[in-house]
């Protein structure tokens, strides 16, 4: 099951978003007594913060930590972080977003390009995916290469790498924004990642089977299937 959240910069789109994943995420564990490997489901506040290899992960720790080790951080619960951090505004960003997902145990993966990649940082059984934003992999897969790359290619290499992690998770919410309505013809560059984003986000609209567009903080349907946990 896959939902596409929508919004402009300062909508809401993001806490709408860890808000649903969280609650979908709680809907599928109340069917499972235990974790994957028989690790006992964690149920304190203890946070950690972890980075390796370029990888920042938090999650919430129980007492049962000593009882599972490093598996017991795979909840299943997972964010993907498309940011690429090049300066100290970005870390800056880096520390507010994860200061913000405090205490609600998402594993974060950070993958700027190649998003299917991420999937490698995650253990087998129910995943409960958040990816954000698009807007951030569409510009890393167009412009941190050495070469820029075109808006079209860009577009193609994500939406396959979206679809592909969409069939190996059990519920995945992706954040982008709208990037089309201020009217103005920017530099040729520019408008071609707007393109890219337009083509992107049409093509995970038909993908997903929940399209959500926030408005001031006010989630608007925009199309809707039932949700299975």
């Amino acid at each position: 099951m896959m939902v596409l959240v929508i919004g402009g910069s300062g909508s809401g789109k993001s806490a709408y978003a860890e808000e649903l994943a969280c609650g979908l995420w709680e809907d599928g564990k109340r069917t499972e007594s235990v974790l994957p490997d028989g690790c006992v489901n964690p149920g304190g506040s203890k946070e950690e913060y972890v980075e390796d290899e370029g990888n920042i992960r938090d999650v919430s720790l129980g007492d049962s930590e000593n009882l599972c080790g490093l598996a017991e951080k795979h909840t299943g619960k997972y964010y993907i972080a498309a940011m690429q951090v090049s300066d100290g505004e970005g870390r800056r960003r880096v520390r507010r977003h994860r200061a913000e997902r405090s205490g609600k145990g998402f594993y974060t993966i950070e993958q700027p390009v190649r998003i299917e990649k991420a999937l490698s940082g995650m253990r087998e059984g129910r995943r409960t995916v958040l990816l954000e934003c698009v807007s951030n992999l569409t510009g890393n897969e167009m412009f941190a290469g050495a070469q820029p790359r075109s808006g079209a290619d860009a577009a193609e290499d994500i939406i396959r790498g979206i679809e592909r992690i969409k069939e190996h998770t059990t519920h995945l919410i992706v954040v982008s924004n709208n990037v089309f309505e201020d009217g103005i013809l920017y530099e040729s560059a520019t408008m071609d990642y707007i393109r890219a984003m337009g083509r992107i986000n049409c093509e995970l609209a038909a993908l997903a089977d929940r399209v959500v567009e926030v408005v001031a903080g006010i989630p608007v349907p925009v199309k809707d299937h039932e949700i299975n946990a």
